[in-house]
C-alpha cells in the first residue's frame, strides 16, 4: 500500500482499514472471528488491535486489556498467585510503560479492556486512539525509520489532511 514510509497517522488509518476489511466478514462466519494483535514499529511505537470473542463451548474471553504504569509507582498484586511487587523500588520518576495482555494480570490495578474494533497506538507508554493523536509521536521523532524504504516527505500534508489545530504543531519545525 505504500511506496514510502507512511507517517504514523497514515499508518494508523491503513491498519484500521485492513482490520475493518477482515472483520466486515465476521457475520458471514456467525460472529466467530477473533482477531487480536500487537504490531511493534521500532523502539517507541506499538499498535494493539482487538476484535475479541469466545469460541463455542469455551469460557475463555479472548480480548485485550492494557494498563499504563507511571509515577507515582506502587505495589501490585498478581491475580493468579499470591505475589506482590513494589514498583516504586524498581523504577524512576521518568519511567512510564504500558502492559498489554489478554486478561488483567493484577487484581489491584485499573485495567482497561480495548473495545471491539479499536486500534490503539502506544508511544512512550501512552495510548493514542485516533490517527490525528499519532502526530505527537512524529514530533518527538518516534516515527517510522527504514534503511530500505524512503521516508515520506508528506507529514505537513498529513497535518492538513487530519485538520490538526495550528497550536498543536506550532514551534515544531513543521
Amino acid at each position: 500500500r505504500f511506496d514510502t514510509l507512511p507517517s504514523l497517522p497514515k499508518l494508523h488509518s491503513a491498519v484500521q482499514s485492513l482490520c475493518n476489511e477482515i472483520t466486515e466478514l465476521d457475520s458471514a462466519y456467525e460472529g466467530t472471528t477473533i482477531l487480536n494483535f500487537l504490531l511493534g514499529c521500532g523502539p517507541h511505537i506499538q499498535f494493539a488491535y482487538s476484535w475479541p470473542g469466545s469460541r463455542e463451548g469455551s469460557s475463555v474471553w479472548n480480548g485485550l486489556h492494557y494498563l499504563v504504569r507511571e509515577p507515582p509507582f506502587h505495589s501490585a498484586h498478581l491475580s493468579d498467585i499470591d505475589y506482590s511487587i513494589n514498583f516504586a523500588t524498581r523504577t524512576t520518576e521518568d519511567d512510564r510503560i504500558a502492559i498489554i495482555a489478554t486478561a488483567p494480570l493484577t487484581d489491584d490495578e485499573d485495567w482497561v479492556e480495548i473495545n471491539r474494533g479499536e486500534l490503539l497506538m502506544f508511544d512512550d507508554g501512552l495510548p493514542h486512539l485516533a490517527p490525528e493523536e499519532c502526530y505527537e509521536a512524529e514530533l518527538k521523532d518516534h516515527g517510522l525509520e527504514s534503511d530500505v524504504m524512503a521516508v515520506t516527505p508528506t507529514l505537513e500534508i498529513d497535518v492538513r489532511r487530519y485538520k490538526l489545530r495550528k497550536e498543536f504543531y506550532q514551534g515544531s519545525a513543521i
